[in-house]
């Protein structure tokens, strides 16, 4: 498909609207410009993603009507002067291409854009008018924040470039763009800072994307899998949000995003596990705020992993660990229960788990108070049909509001799936199951790597420069350095970083 226009308007017309399947959508025009009709020329564009009344006013209105005998002799002399012609004094839009081959033309002909060919002439002229419906920039549905901005990225690739560089407003903010997928020719866009990211980095990325070789791209989900470092791991190692203050945030860092058109959400790489327990709103509050609440965010974190499995650790082992009344008390809430702790568990960790996959999955309308009201009746009727505990149902519940807590709903996953893991040890072996899995969970963890980047670092390896925004965050004029393992270029954040004034001075 990849070969030469042809001269002929006719020939080509035919050999594309071949290549297409003469798909209805496809919309073709043939008529004379100039000023006698000299010059026969034809447009092509597919309806719904181009704008036709800008066909009407910059394309069709001056072909027919701006065109006078200096450019009917142009066509003379060769088609290099005919086209510099009509795009320097004819044609009154900005982005116009050059097309000499087939395989380029269906690109941007099925991109939006225009195509315009004249009789004579082997090379064609793709003029930018991309225009479709998509959804306009709104609040965030997935990473709220009660201070901080509510715009989210869109489904636009372009919206989504111009939502990064409102913030960042520098030269260096480099923009790189490729096509992936044989069928759907997904535009990618690699963004960094020159300057900031890691040369080694940004070409990594460069050659990871190079050799995706997929049938189509999607979401950005598709690339996350095909480029990330370690396959066989529950836990994430490429970060993506839809709030363009939390990729400029990362982007400042020295960290490269990447872009998919179709998508709200935008990869940031390298990823660690810090990103994953932090929220944007940590950077809007007071740094004494912002530690406060970090800290019940990863306690919160500990309890979605293990709660489960040190109540049935606890209560099948080690019940001497237990105060005197709470032992009374569990083992009378226990004593017409049937099943043991891990089954008692499994059972109500499962139920919840289809309740909140039935309230994401039913209507807006419906689905929160279907996912409470199930929970609630559920819950009470199995404790009083003697099926569970009513502690069971306690630790079940706090565990699932904790695992809302974290910002990240991926890693929110990962945590539900190890908690199993960590259930069928404890029922096995006790706190010495539950210590095991945790230490080799912490060694899985310390192997991975995200683009060559250690993904437990700043603690392991242990950066002191880096832990200003890691367990703590420190005030803002404290944080004077980027990520030592991410940047390596241009480390210092600021040449001087004012300090508050003392009290009592002007």
């Amino acid at each position: 498909m990849a070969h030469s226009l042809s001269d002929s308007i006719t020939e080509n017309l035919s050999s594309i609207l071949e290549y297409i399947g003469n798909s209805d959508d496809i919309v073709s025009r043939i008529f004379r410009a100039g000023p006698d009709g000299q010059i026969q020329v034809c447009i092509l564009y597919t309806d719904g993603l181009t704008d036709t009344n800008s066909v009407q006013q910059f394309v069709i209105t001056p072909l027919m009507n701006h065109i006078g005998p200096r450019e009917v002799d142009m066509l003379c002399y060769s088609d290099d002067t005919l086209f510099s012609g009509l795009k320097e004094q004819v044609l009154t839009v900005g982005a116009i291409k050059d097309v000499t081959d087939h395989e380029a033309l269906i690109h941007f002909l099925l991109s939006g854009q225009v195509i315009l060919l004249i009789e004579g002439v082997s090379q064609a002229l793709s003029i930018n008018m991309s225009q479709w419906e998509d959804r306009g920039v709104s609040e965030t549905s997935a990473q709220s924040v009660v201070r901080g901005p509510k715009e989210a990225f869109t489904e636009n690739l372009r919206t989504n470039t111009s939502l990064i560089r409102r913030k960042i407003k520098d030269q260096n903010l480099w923009l790189e763009s490729i096509s992936l997928g044989q069928y759907t020719k997904t535009t990618v866009a690699i963004m960094y800072i020159h300057g900031l990211a890691n040369d080694k980095i940004v070409e990594e990325v460069r050659s990871r994307l190079g050799r995706i070789q997929l049938d189509g791209i999607l979401e950005s989900s598709y690339i996350e899998e095909m480029i990330e470092d370690s396959k066989w791991t529950p836990f994430p190692t490429v970060f993506n949000s839809e709030r363009p203050d939390v990729i400029a945030a990362g982007l400042l860092e020295g960290r490269v995003a990447i872009l998919v058109d179709g998508t709200p959400f935008v990869l940031l790489i390298p990823a660690l596990f810090v990103q994953f327990y932090q929220a944007a709103e940590d950077h809007y509050q007071r740094a004494d705020i912002s530690t406060l609440i970090r800290f019940i965010r990863i306690i919160a974190l500990f309890i979605s992993l293990s709660a489960p499995s040190l109540y049935i650790a606890i209560t099948t082992f080690h019940q001497e660990m237990l105060p005197t009344r709470l032992l009374m008390s569990l083992a009378a809430q226990r004593e017409g229960v049937p099943f043991p702790a891990f089954i008692e568990a499994l059972m109500m960790e499962i139920t919840f788990e289809i309740l909140r996959e039935a309230g994401i999955r039913m209507p807006k309308a419906v689905g929160q108070a279907i996912s409470i009201v199930g929970t609630l009746v559920i819950g009470q009727a199995a404790v009083e049909a003697g099926i569970v505990s009513a502690a069971m149902v306690i630790v079940v519940a706090i565990t699932a509001i904790s695992s809302f807590v974290l910002p990240s709903y991926n890693f929110s996953i990962a945590l539900r799936m190890l908690r199993f893991i960590l259930m069928g040890l404890a029922a096995s072996f006790g706190l010495y199951g539950v210590t095991i899995g945790t230490l080799t969970l912490l060694l899985h963890m310390c192997s991975l790597r995200s683009f060559g980047v250690p993904y437990m670092s700043p603690f392991a390896p242990f950066i002191p420069s880096d832990q200003d925004d890691a367990l703590f965050r420190f005030p803002r004029w404290m944080q004077r350095k980027r990520p030592r393992l991410i940047n390596q270029q241009n480390t210092v954040r600021e040449e001087s970083a004012p300090q508050p004034k003392s009290r009592g001075s002007v």
